[in-house]
């Protein structure tokens, strides 16, 4: 077996190790800073030790393997994705683009580069356990603050007494900022959703990490009694949110690369046999250009208004989030699409629907992502899955990135 099919399936291997580590019997659950984040640091000090690393865990519990350069005081690249997982995951979000890291390094076989390489696992990217998502990125760009710090969990904790509970010092926080002399950041990452399995394609080049709106759209009517108002006579509220969910399916159909979801509805008063009063439902609305997400989330609510109108309804709405695209670094993406040509893949570029600690990074250094394909799309479930001919040209292709870079800095 070829040195990089071998790291591929031992990559792979460890995935599945890291996702025996929960909170919950059974399923993968990881949360920041849990009671399994301690094992799972200590495989990954091991493998980067053995990769020739010499590894720190910060003190918001990044857990930072350093490969040296062949020379002193010179520049870094920074290779890295998390180590937390949503409720019930798969083996392989976040996790696969630190081992990868790791995998790369033991590629180099001891080999030394003009440049230093970081291998960094985030601490925190998902939000679950205190509704706050990126800590350990935040930390990493130096942007975590009182705010951050005071957030609690359901049981109370705060993100502070969770780091001490750890065994790390909150006040020694401003240490995990990255070197200021980094080259850029480089994250692997499953697609985690549909579009390279579509494609028949193992690799994505990431151009940009979609920008998010979040709404919430309230439909009010009249509550009356099912049986005895006429169809002619109803306020329905529910009825009115229902025209306006297809209207939203449409409407974000005809604008190519976007992407509109109602995934919440909430309804008042609820019962069998009561015309609904209310109903609140949810808009979330994503797209690579902001100015093509803003004109689309007009659309869609004077869309709502006029509905509302035609039914005798009102409609009111708030905005949740209006998160910015993030595009990722031009000089990157031109060496990622160089490697991935050499290693002998399609060039497929693509904008990331999800958001990733690169979009983090990027407000610090130059930031790439490298996607791969996810199997029958599937993500954030225990089915989740990757094939070992895509993790080894993923590390082929980070191989050739590292060698151009290595060009470059001669």
């Amino acid at each position: 077996m070829a040195p990089v099919d071998a790291l591929a399936d031992e990559a792979i291997g460890r995935c599945r190790l890291l996702a025996e580590l929960s909170e919950e019997p059974g399923f993968t659950t990881r949360t920041f800073l849990s009671a399994p984040m301690h094992t799972v640091h200590q495989h990954l000090r091991v493998w980067m030790e053995r990769a020739g690393m010499s590894v720190v865990t910060d003190h918001v519990g990044n857990v930072r393997g350093l490969y040296p350069s062949e020379r002193p005081s010179s520049p870094r690249l920074l290779i890295g994705s998390h180590l937390d997982t949503v409720p019930r995951a798969g083996a392989f979000d976040g996790v696969l683009g630190v081992l990868l890291g790791v995998a790369l390094i033991e590629l180099l076989d001891g080999r030394r580069m003009p440049f230093a390489i970081e291998v960094i696992g985030f601490s925190e990217e998902e939000g679950v356990r205190f509704g706050a998502p990126f800590i350990g990125s935040r930390a990493l760009i130096g942007d975590v603050d009182d705010e951050l710090l005071g957030r609690r969990d359901k049981d109370g904790i705060s993100v502070l007494d969770a780091i001490a509970g750890f065994g790390l010092d909150p006040s020694r926080i401003g240490e995990a900022r990255a070197c200021e002399n980094a080259l850029g950041f480089l994250e692997f990452h499953i697609e985690q959703g549909p579009v390279l399995d579509h494609l028949g394609v193992p690799l994505g080049i990431v151009e940009a990490i979609s920008g998010q709106s979040r709404w919430d759209v309230l439909f009010e009517g009249m509550a009356n009694h099912a049986g005895t108002t006429p169809m002619n006579l109803r306020r329905d509220a529910l009825a009115g949110a229902a025209e306006w969910i297809g209207a939203v399916e449409r409407e974000a159909g005809a604008v190519p690369d976007a992407v509109a979801t109602v995934g919440r509805v909430d309804v008042s008063p609820g019962a069998d046999n009561v015309i609904p009063g209310s109903a609140k439902v949810s808009l979330d609305v994503r797209h690579a250009s902001d100015a093509v997400r803003h004109h689309l989330v007009t659309r869609l609510l004077r869309c709502a208004e006029q509905i509302a109108a035609g039914r005798c309804l009102t409609v009111s709405y708030e905005q949740r989030l209006d998160q910015a695209s993030v595009a990722m670094d031009s000089a990157l993406l031109q060496l990622l699409e160089q490697a991935v040509a050499s290693a002998g893949r399609p060039i497929h570029r693509m904008a990331s629907g999800a958001g990733h600690d690169a979009m983090m990074i990027a407000r610090l250094m130059p930031a790439s992502m490298l996607f791969l394909r996810s199997p029958g799309g599937i993500s954030h479930h225990p089915d989740e899955s990757v094939l070992a001919a895509d993790v080894a040209a993923a590390l082929e292709a980070g191989m050739r990135f590292l060698e151009e870079l290595e060009r470059r800095h001669a």
